[in-house]
């Protein structure tokens, strides 16, 4: 157990001096920083004199112009990062709150955790919007949905109102309404948004704008979460609507995609106040058929799937249910400083299935909350953070906190290196794409170096 430690802290001390290494390094042949005005990549060289420097545009959070022409135009973006993930702090075992022990399975690997190429612009007219993509969770090679191809068209008639219909997330917390990837911690949320939230879905939605620094969004829908699941388990009521209302009082704006942190050095006050709630019928069959351990489903704060056959006692299975969600949140950002916090209330009744007459309850409630800082102590360069979350529920009361920092290399959002320390007590929420799995007690380190273009 000591060799496999010193073998641990070894490995990470390296990576951590390589990405120092990358960090402080001088890149004199290319000067990447964005030039926001230009919204190109300037570059100390002279273009003139090399035509491969001047091919297409950059727009950041659009990603590279391969096409613009009168019939329409389209943008390529990447997003990957590779991750080293040390888990070997948790605790090997898992009992929950009806006295099943699970094992834990602790990794220490490196992988290329995830790549998103998208492709996105307009055809025909400026107002009709289109984005596909293609993502992979490569922790899940050889699992259902390892590799997912989707995407959405829209029709923007003007700032307050945009139709789109396709695959899309769910607007019920401020991390799904298309903040991804402006955040603070890398692809991964604090324990209690990831347990209370909902997922991607395919449906129709609408946003825009009320009035100045008032924007609002809604969501119609198949599930709460339709990864790994064919048309024939989908019901079929599409009573999933999920919506949010959004205002900005002092400045109008909360960055791009209200995004967390303040990488863009607000100079005035910048407030956040929003309003969340989803509802949704849900049954066994629309989710993952499976009681495994890391499969995303409507847990109880233990971590154990709802639906799981004969978790309530011999014969007593659960197989639909309405689930209800609100969260509020809020946030400021000043001059490097941001603070974000969030509640979340979730109900589950109208419960269907097997001898649900010994279940001894007509209602499931828990709420939770997270806090979030952070402050850039380099402006856009060096960014230290810490966040706590806790969910209060009727078979346990986890909770996790964790600290980290952010290094820009290039002083943009284009690349960054994460280094992160997470505690976590009995998680009710991981997976194999998450640096924590289910039931996590214990330490975890990672430590990811990712790019968004």
């Amino acid at each position: 157990m000591k060799h496999a430690f010193t073998h641990s802290a070894l490995c990470l001390a390296i990576l951590v001096i390589c990405s120092v290494s990358i960090a402080t390094a001088q890149f004199k042949p290319v000067n990447l920083k964005l030039n926001s005005a230009s919204s190109k990549l300037s570059n100390q060289e002279d273009p003139a004199n090399d035509t491969s420097k001047t091919f297409g545009t950059y727009t950041p959070g659009a990603g590279f112009t391969v096409a613009d022409t009168k019939m329409g135009s389209m943008n390529i973006r990447i997003f990957s990062y590779i991750r080293y993930l040390n888990q070997k702090g948790l605790e090997s075992e898992y009992v929950d709150s009806f006295g099943d022990t699970a094992t834990v399975k602790r990794r220490n690997d490196v992988q290329l955790n995830k790549v998103t190429i998208n492709f996105q612009g307009w055809l025909l007219d400026e107002k009709f919007k289109y984005l596909f993509y293609v993502w992979t969770n490569n922790t899940a090679q050889g699992q259902v949905s390892q590799v997912v191809v989707a995407g959405s068209l829209g029709y923007k008639f003007n700032d307050y109102i945009k139709l789109s219909g396709g695959v899309g997330s769910l607007p019920g917390t401020r991390s799904t309404e298309g903040t991804f990837p402006f955040w603070v911690v890398n692809d991964n949320r604090l324990i209690a948004d990831e347990f209370f939230r909902p997922s991607y879905t395919m449906g129709f939605w609408i946003d825009g704008m009320i009035a100045k620094g008032l924007m609002y969004q809604g969501m119609i829908g198949n599930n709460l979460s339709q990864l790994g699941i064919d048309a024939g388990q989908l019901d079929d009521d599409l009573s999933t609507v999920s919506l949010a209302l959004k205002w900005f009082p002092t400045t109008g704006e909360f960055g791009r995609n209200s995004s967390y942190g303040d990488f863009e050095n607000h100079q005035k006050v910048a407030t956040r106040l929003a309003g969340h709630f989803t509802i949704s019928n849900e049954d066994r069959q629309s989710q993952p058929n499976s009681d495994a351990f890391d499969n995303t489903q409507i847990r109880l704060s233990d971590g154990t799937v709802i639906f799981k056959l004969g978790l309530f006692g011999p014969g007593v299975n659960i197989k639909k249910l309405q689930y209800r969600m609100t969260n509020f949140d809020i946030g400021m950002k000043y001059k490097g400083f941001s603070l974000d916090a969030g509640y979340y209330y979730r109900w589950l009744d109208k419960f269907g299935g097997d001898n649900l007459g010994s279940l001894g309850f007509t209602e499931l409630t828990d709420d939770g909350f997270l806090v979030l800082t952070s402050y850039m102590i380099v402006p856009q360069f060096f960014q230290l953070y810490g966040g706590y979350s806790k969910i209060f529920g009727n078979y346990g009361n986890p909770w996790g906190a964790r600290g980290g920092i952010n290094i820009h290399p290039w002083k943009n959002e284009v690349a960054r290196i994460n280094l992160e320390y997470l505690y976590l007590d009995k998680s009710p929420v991981g997976g194999l794409s998450l640096p924590y799995p289910v039931g996590a007690k214990g330490s975890i380190v990672h430590l990811d170096f990712l790019v968004n273009f």
